[in-house]
């Protein structure tokens, strides 16, 4: 059975257009956060344990398994890998952005001021004398200057979106951005090292020192606002069936606009530096001190405007411990269908963003609840319908474990998120033992029609759903569950990734820790009984295999080397 993942052609891998990310790319922003992760080369990773000191495995000590093989299945799946990330790489180059402007050489923001130039510093108490809502060391200085030299040159600035948000919360912010009067082409002229992005509505990314961007984006209006009397006459006429679903937001507008254009009350809040005031147009104060997710506007037609506010939303409650309000989570459950109409790699994004946060559990529960799971990751939903609780225990154990070292701190890209996730998956699904494309074994065929799916229409890149197949092809081996050629099988570039699944997977089931422990201190954990072929079978030959070798070299008989020949024909078939 081929497998879907082995996609002829190149791939058209374009930057994403302003077009695919209505409504809310503003919103997207405010957390600032790259459409996708670019994945690491995988370098080959050091070992101590080589071939030759894998004693009772397939490694003997002579030339024929000295090389880096590992079983069949691997080896080609690490040949596929290569494959998509060469045809990433190529695709990529003739993608490029043509609307951007070359990178900023210079790092600092802003030329030497003059003599009579004000020094740019926020002030720590309001005209009133009270004390600034926000404490100015709480906030990123970079941030603050790009602000304070808008006010400069005589334009409306202000700290927008999850910054404020986070920093009323007592949480550190992950990044500042930046909304203003200025027109992309002002903020240009202001900072020197400023580089004007996007092909429809121009941002501008002000460069610092350390690579460190400040996003700055010109107010924008909802362009339902333009033409409150059409909608009026709409509503009147009875139209419950207009599509509301935004397909442009390229209108600039007001501070009160903007704020009233994006999603949520929460990420409508402004912060003016200049005078150390919260400016609040949607009542966001109220609701971040009632601890609640509330919509901008009327909750069924937000989220029929765009319904990957329903993500959002599913986010920002998980990750900040809030409750989503009644009628915007009753808008939620109705607007889940209408998901598909979105674009996928927008959903793809959002998903992924879900499982970066280290709070995979709460919303995944969160998204089951609303019945959105069979949208985003269907395998997920039937694999939770079909084993009932005992599937859901399972299932959010490994959501669990992998939440926890993502909140510690640990990197793991994007292949090694999925892969977590689609363990009990690939455990309950029995593989596709090997396909017709050169042999390549596969994991389940909904696990590979998912990945297909995400490479096709979603735009991963393809090395990140070949890395992800492999680490899932790689579980088998570590469990111990097939055979392998341990010395290469530890040299392969993706075993510490590999580890790092099977390690959550220990930590999810109970099971295999022996083994784990194993691996992490170099030693050679003992086949299963159920391995590929039977564990006292292979035994029983390797033994005798090597026991004629060491005769071979002292002259001995053909009959030898015929036995020599049969074992290496078993180890092909094996795998």
């Amino acid at each position: 059975m081929s497998s879907p993942l082995d996609l002829t052609g190149p791939e058209e891998r374009t930057e994403r257009t302003e077009a695919q990310v209505p409504a809310d790319s503003a919103e997207h922003l405010s957390e600032h956060e790259t459409p996708s992760r670019a994945d690491p080369a995988p370098t080959e990773p050091p070992f101590a344990a080589d071939a030759a000191e894998d004693d009772g495995f397939d490694d003997d000590d002579d030339a024929e398994d000295a090389g880096p093989e590992v079983s069949d299945e691997i080896r080609a799946a690490t040949e596929a890998l290569k494959a998509a990330e060469a045809e990433d790489a190529q695709a990529a180059a003739e993608a490029g952005d043509e609307a951007e402007e070359p990178e900023a050489v210079i790092l600092e923001p802003e030329p030497e001021p003059a003599a009579n130039e004000p020094e740019l510093q926020a002030p720590t108490t309001t005209r009133t004398g009270e004390p600034a809502e926000i404490d100015p060391d709480e906030m990123d200085p970079d941030a603050l200057k790009v602000v304070l030299r808008l006010h400069q040159h005589g334009h409306q600035a202000y700290l927008v979106g999850g910054c404020v948000r986070d920093l009323l919360l007592g949480k550190k912010p992950k990044d500042f951005d930046v909304a203003t009067s200025a027109h992309p082409g002002e903020v240009r002229a202001i900072f020197r090292n400023c580089r004007l992005i996007g092909r429809r509505f121009r941002l501008a990314h002000v460069y610092f020192k350390g690579g460190k961007i400040v996003e700055v984006s010109t107010f924008r209006a909802n362009p339902t606002e333009l033409e409150p009397a059409a909608g009026a006459a709409g509503a009147e006429e009875g139209q419950s069936g207009e599509d509301l679903l935004i397909t442009h937001d390229n209108v600039f507008g007001t501070a009160q606009q903007d704020a009233r254009r994006r999603d949520f009350t929460i990420n409508g809040l402004f912060y003016d530096a200049a005078e150390g005031r919260v400016i609040d147009y949607v009542r966001g104060r109220r609701d971040l001190d009632e601890r609640f997710i509330r919509t901008i506007g009327d909750p069924e037609i937000r989220m029929r405007e765009d319904p990957v506010r329903i993500l959002r939303a599913v986010r920002f409650a998980a990750k900040l411990d809030l409750d989503i309000e009644s009628r915007t989570y009753a808008a939620m459950e109705g607007a889940v269908e209408d998901l598909p109409r979105c674009a996928p790699a927008r959903l793809l994004e959002e998903t992924f963003r879900l499982i970066r946060g280290g709070v995979s559990a709460p919303a995944l529960k969160l998204l089951a609840a609303l019945d959105a799971l069979k949208i985003l990751l269907p395998p997920v939903d039937a694999y939770l319908r079909e084993n009932g609780k005992e599937g859901e225990k399972t299932f959010y154990a490994f959501a669990q474990a992998l939440d926890k070292r993502v909140s510690a701190g640990e990197v793991l890209d994007d292949a090694i998120l999925l892969a977590a996730l689609l363990v009990p998956i690939s455990r309950a699904q029995p593989p596709v033992e090997e396909s017709q494309d050169e042999g390549r074994a596969s994991v389940s065929r909904v696990i590979e029609d998912l990945l297909a799916g995400f490479v096709e229409s979603a735009r991963l890149p393809r090395r990140i759903a070949e890395r992800c197949r492999m680490l899932l092809l790689m579980q088998r081996t570590l469990s111990g569950e097939r055979r392998r050629k341990t010395g290469a099988f530890r040299r392969h570039p993706l075993f510490n990734e590999a580890l790092a699944v099977y390690a959550m997977t220990v930590e999810a089931t109970g099971e295999g820790r022996e083994v784990l422990e194993a691996w992490q201190a170099g030693e050679v954990p003992p086949p299963r009984a159920g391995a590929a072929g039977g564990a006292d079978a292979e035994g029983t030959r390797r033994k005798r295999r090597r026991r004629r070798r060491r005769r071979s070299g002292s002259g001995s008989g053909s009959g030898e080397g015929g036995g020599s020949g049969a074992s290496s024909g078993s180890d092909a078939g094996e795998g």
